[in-house]
């Protein structure tokens, strides 16, 4: 019994032991490092990516259809307004204007002809109409039988109607003067068209056609395309943003442009333009939906990239990102971003504080107020360092960077507020957890 009551004994103690221990590692200080709030500038980015094209681009076309005998230009040739681009093969037009050019002669001619006949027609018409009157006076005075008088007033009224008819006829042929010589005209343009011209001030972006190809050329709708003609003094970049960001951005808003050519390098850039429509086609519930959006790289911000070598430092097609500056603030209170958290009701402790006022947050009022379905506006959190405690503050936040993030109330100028290690912030810590500050790097070398 002796024995027994000895194993009794010395096994509560080990428990006790244990359950000592297990409460002093739950007291154990939480290792975290902070940094104070200070006053920064603040911009908030919308970033995209997409390609840089020319400001304005022409695609040129031909008029007319047939093979390509000439190219008189290149990729990257400079060409002037006027300046003779290529030619196509024009046998067909030429012949085209020799038969109506001879339609036109023939119709003339036919013209010339019924004018003749018109005058001769007018010439037997004057000498009927003499006879016809002679011959009634001779009727009147009952000279003349009633059937000669008939006779020449028939004649008389015939011819009448023949220079009626020629009339109309040399009308018909004045007529189809003028449609055959517009028929001429029109041949004699298609021919000019045969010569494609340059209609601005451009550098050849890109040749689609080659000399020897044949183009198809229509009209007053879209023919084949031969080349492509742009202004490279004026460069801008189209990219996609997200429907989330769209409505940020606005016209005339500042962006930093970061072309994949010029490593480490940003030049300036200014919204010009942003579409009105989604660019998806998709009907799809997952599809992603962008808006195109049009980025004028500023020439002031690459001038010192031009020289004798190279000319055009962007070229159609180069990859870009850019980011869209659309929102600014300046001396403004921040915080790195990983400094804010936010909490669900069965993290929170019975008291947060904040600057404004205490609020008391307990699980079943919450649970009461879930139960009435009215809705609880998220809040947002950080943690100042307090005689070596967490103090968990309510706070407002406004826009953000890429690094940190505006404080508009809840917190002061100076004070400490814990930052990391991220799962202790996001998840672990709470109000009055007991924590011990130390540096940064210190920190991360603790955890590997």
């Amino acid at each position: 019994m002796k024995k027994l009551r000895w194993i009794i004994i010395i096994g509560t103690l080990l428990i006790i032991a244990v359950v000592m221990y297990k409460s002093m590692q739950g007291s154990k200080p939480i290792e975290v490092y902070t940094q104070k709030v200070i006053k920064r500038t603040i911009i908030e980015t919308v970033s995209a990516s997409g390609k840089i094209q020319p400001e304005t681009e022409l695609k040129i076309t031909s008029d007319v259809s047939g093979e390509i005998v000439e190219l008189y230009v290149k990729e990257g040739d400079q060409v002037k307004k006027g300046d003779l681009l290529c030619r196509i093969k024009p046998d067909v037009y030429v012949s085209a204007i020799e038969r109506v050019n001879a339609n036109v002669n023939s119709t003339k001619a036919n013209f010339n002809t019924a004018k003749a006949q018109l005058e001769q027609a007018k010439a037997n018409l004057a000498n009927n109409e003499a006879i016809f009157k002679r011959n009634q006076k001779l009727f009147e005075q009952e000279a003349i039988s009633q059937q000669d008088f008939d006779a020449s007033k028939a004649q008389y009224e015939a011819s009448k109607a023949n220079v009626q008819a020629l009339e109309a006829g040399v009308k018909a042929g004045e007529f189809n003067i003028q449609s055959s010589e517009a028929s001429l005209k029109e041949a004699n343009n298609n021919l000019e068209k045969t010569y494609i011209y340059s209609p601005v001030d451009a550098t050849v972006s890109k040749l689609v056609s080659r000399k020897g190809e044949r183009v198809v050329g229509v009209t007053g709708m879209t023919g084949t395309e031969i080349l492509r003609l742009a202004n490279l003094n004026e460069m801008e970049v189209s990219v996609d943003v997200n429907e989330n960001d769209i409505i940020k951005v606005h016209k005339n808003d500042t962006a930093l442009v970061e072309v994949d050519a010029y490593i480490d390098k940003a030049f300036k850039g200014i919204v010009t333009e942003i579409a009105n429509s989604s660019n998806s086609n998709g009907t799809s519930i997952d599809q992603v939906t962008n808006f195109t959006v049009k980025v004028r790289l500023l020439r002031s911000s690459y001038n010192y990239l031009i020289s004798e070598k190279n000319t055009v430092p962007f070229r159609p097609g180069m990859s870009a990102s850019v980011d869209i500056q659309t929102r600014r603030v300046s001396n403004t209170l921040s915080l790195p971003i990983q400094a804010i958290t936010t909490r669900n009701k069965d993290s929170l402790k019975t008291k947060i504080v904040s600057d404004e006022d205490e609020i008391e947050v307990k699980n079943e009022n919450i649970d009461k107020e879930n139960e009435n379905n009215s809705t609880e506006k998220i809040k947002e959190f950080v943690f100042m360092i307090e005689k070596n405690t967490a103090k968990q503050l309510v706070v407002k936040t406004g826009i953000q960077d890429n690094d940190y993030i505006e404080l508009i109330l809840g917190v002061k100028e100076g004070q400490e507020i814990i930052c990391g290690p991220y799962n202790a912030v996001s998840r672990s810590l709470k109000d009055k957890d007991i924590i011990k500050v130390v540096k940064k790097e210190d920190l991360f070398k603790t955890e590997q």
